[in-house]
């Protein structure tokens, strides 16, 4: 017989085969992840063990032995301390925070108008959800609204004296909304005024490049608490007789500048790593300078500096708290103002307070965090294969 006569050719593809089971499943990725060396299996032993020490105490605390519901500090002290809790009893005390809730979001604003506080906030996140969406309609639109009808809407809404609305002054704003405020205000000015500063420190225009650079290291070289103090106590002395700039202004003022000199440096780094080719090629093109900026080097600039820029609006946003010092009150003041409150004063009140603050603050800044990443990967296009 022939070979001829005996050769087989497949005339379909073979199906595929599931992969072995040592190379699947939840042992395997142990195996892969946390015991694929021997230093991995030491660190990952001793990570094991740590929460298995830290994690039942902690979550004793933080739920099952937390008081979750109270009118005053009777709910969270022990009998000794003129409480209801037995001898040892040690957990978190919500129903601090749930009394105190509304004074941590709105501090003293005046009740009866804190809907205008809602109704901004309810904007605020209908705008931003569609213009975090990449594939959302109306972009430009959805832009304008958030960035410039916002704003002005927003500040006459709070601010009120005009509509009809009560005049409310911004001595009485205070809680999580001044955070959210000046974190708005920061990012939204901070980032343009550092592409600014930027371009402007790299420019070949000696007097603009002096001005960025003076600007630049001067802020950067200061605290952000001595910038807080310079707008809101130095500042008004250098005005006109009769002229009065509201505090809270100036700190919008100085957290906005503070967080656009740090801005500056990070697009700064993006347009260094810049290959020199794209300046040429743009150049090739007969593109102006605003062109060149526009279309080519800002775009894959940024993209590049995409971690560094929502580091500084996550340092930004955390920074917030510093406004405490210049008698202020953002989340953080608001509830660090609660704890001398004779009605709530006990020994688990002020971790508990701390805790809540801290979740908080966490929570929006994992959020950035996350969303940084997926935007590095929808933009990562240079290197895929």
């Amino acid at each position: 017989m022939q070979a001829s006569e005996i050769a087989y050719v497949r005339q379909e593809m073979a199906d595929a085969q599931p992969a072995p089971s040592s190379q699947r499943g939840l042992v395997h990725w142990i195996r892969t992840n946390l015991f694929a060396t021997v230093t991995d299996s030491i660190l990952s032993v001793i990570a094991i063990l740590l929460i298995v020490y830290f994690l039942p105490p902690l979550l004793d605390w933080l739920f099952f032995s937390a008081q979750w519901t109270g009118t005053d500090r009777s709910f969270c002290a022990t009998v000794a301390q003129g409480g209801i809790q037995p001898e040892g009893w040690a957990g978190a005390c919500w129903a601090f925070v749930g009394s105190k809730f509304e004074q941590f979001m709105f501090n003293i604003y005046p009740q009866d108008e804190r809907w205008r506080v809602i109704l901004c906030a309810v904007a605020l996140t209908v705008l931003l959800v569609p213009f975090l969406m990449p594939q959302a309609p109306h972009k430009v639109l959805n832009s304008v609204l958030l960035f410039v009808v916002l704003p002005i809407v927003g500040y006459f809404l709070l601010v009120g004296g005009h509509f009809g609305l009560r005049y409310v002054p911004t001595r009485d704003w205070g809680g999580f909304m001044v955070t959210i405020i000046l974190s708005y205000v920061g990012i939204v000015v901070s980032l343009p005024l550092g592409v600014v500063l930027a371009l402007g420190r790299r420019s070949t225009l000696p007097v603009v490049k002096a001005i960025c650079v003076v600007f630049i290291e001067m802020v950067r070289g200061v605290p952000l608490i001595t910038v807080l103090f310079m707008a809101t106590k130095m500042l008004p002395l250098f005005m006109p007789n009769g002229l009065k700039i509201d505090d809270f202004l100036c700190v919008l003022i100085g957290v906005a500048l503070f967080a656009s000199a740090y801005m500056a440096e990070v697009i700064r780094g993006g347009l260094q790593a810049m290959p020199k080719g794209q300046y040429e090629g743009a150049d090739s093109l007969g593109l102006g300078y605003g062109q060149k900026m526009r279309l080519i080097i800002l775009p894959q600039a940024l993209k590049l500096v995409i971690p560094g820029i929502v580091n500084t609006f996550i340092g930004l946003f955390k920074d917030t708290s510093l406004v405490y010092i210049v008698n202020m009150f953002d989340l953080l003041g608001a509830i660090r103002r609660n704890f001398s409150d004779a009605n709530w004063i006990t020994p688990q009140t002020p971790m508990t307070g701390l805790v809540f603050a801290g979740f908080v603050f966490w929570l929006f800044c994992f959020g950035m965090s996350r969303y940084s990443i997926y935007m590095e990967r929808r933009l990562d296009t240079g290197h895929r294969k």
